[in-house]
C-alpha cells in the first residue's frame, strides 16, 4: 500500500480524482467487505465547512458515503487511538503545528499500521506531517524572511519536528501558489532539513511500499537536496 501526499487545492473533484488510487487500495485491504475510511480533521472552533468539503474530496475519489467516517476535534485536543482502526485513512487540510500536535498520542501507531499495509492520503498539513523531519510552518530563518507571512502558519521562525515518519523526507505544499519552495530550499540550506519536497495545489505525490515514486496531476513536485554547490532543485511531472 502506498503513501498518497496531496499540496492542496480548492477543486473539490479534481483532488478527488488524484486519490482514486487511494480508494481503491482501500477496497483491496477490505477485501470481501466494504471499506471503511477514516478522515481526520483538526478544525478551528467555528469551522462548520470543513468535514463536508473533505468529505466531498473522498467520495469524488471514488468512495461510497456509507464508507467515509468523519473524525474531526478542534484545534488544541489530541486524537485516540480507535480514530485509524480503519482499511484507510486520510488526514485533511488546516493549521499544520494543531495537525502535528493532535498526533501526538499515536504517531507512532499511526506508522505501524502503515508499514504493515494500511494507506495513507493526506491533503496539505496532512501532507507536511506525514515526513520523519516535518516542516510546520515559519517564514524567517535566523530573523531573515525566506518565504511570505501569509504561509507562515502562525509561526515566526521555521519549525522542524518530528512527523509520522512515513516518508524519509520533508514536505512542503501549495508550492507554486504560496511560494513555499523558497522555504524549503532555505530550511534544506540551513541544514534543517537534508531533503524534502514542494508540492503544487492539485497535484499528488505517491510512494509506494518499495519507495517508487509517482505524481500526478496538474503541477509539479520540486525536489530539493543539499548539493556540493549549495542546493539543487529538480522538477518532476505527471
Amino acid at each position: 500500500m502506498s503513501v498518497h501526499l496531496l499540496g492542496g487545492g480548492r477543486d473539490i473533484a479534481r483532488c478527488g480524482d488524484l486519490l482514486r488510487s487511494f480508494v481503491d487500495e482501500a477496497r483491496a485491504a477490505a477485501g470481501e467487505r466494504a471499506p471503511t475510511i477514516a478522515v481526520l480533521l483538526v478544525l478551528e472552533t467555528d469551522d462548520d465547512a470543513s468535514a463536508a468539503r473533505f468529505r466531498g474530496v473522498v467520495e469524488a475519489a471514488g468512495a461510497a458515503p456509507e464508507e467515509v467516517r468523519i473524525e474531526a476535534i478542534v484545534e488544541g485536543e489530541t486524537f485516540a487511538s480507535p480514530v485509524i482502526d480503519a482499511d484507510a485513512v486520510f488526514v485533511g487540510g488546516g493549521l499544520t503545528p494543531a495537525y502535528l500536535e493532535s498526533f501526538s498520542g499515536i504517531r507512532d501507531a499511526v506508522r505501524t499500521r502503515v508499514t504493515r499495509g494500511m494507506p495513507y492520503a493526506g491533503f496539505s498539513a496532512g501532507s507536511a506531517i506525514a515526513a520523519e523531519r516535518a516542516v510546520v510552518g515559519g517564514y524567517r530563518i535566523g530573523g531573515v524572511d525566506v518565504v511570505s507571512e501569509d504561509a507562515a502558519e502562525e509561526l515566526d521562525e521555521v519549525e522542524v519536528c518530528d512527523g509520522l515518519g512515513l516518508v524519509r523526507f520533508a514536505v512542503d505544499v501549495h508550492a507554486a501558489q504560496w511560494g513555499t519552495l523558497s522555504r524549503l530550499v532555505a530550511a534544506v540550506d540551513a541544514g534543517l532539513v537534508g531533503e524534502g519536497v514542494a508540492i503544487d495545489e492539485h497535484t499528488a505525490l505517491i510512494v509506494d511500499a518499495e519507495g517508487a515514486v509517482t505524481v500526478r496531476g496538474a503541477g509539479q513536485v520540486w525536489r530539493v537536496e543539499a548539493a556540493a554547490s549549495g542546493v539543487g532543485v529538480t522538477v518532476r511531472r505527471s
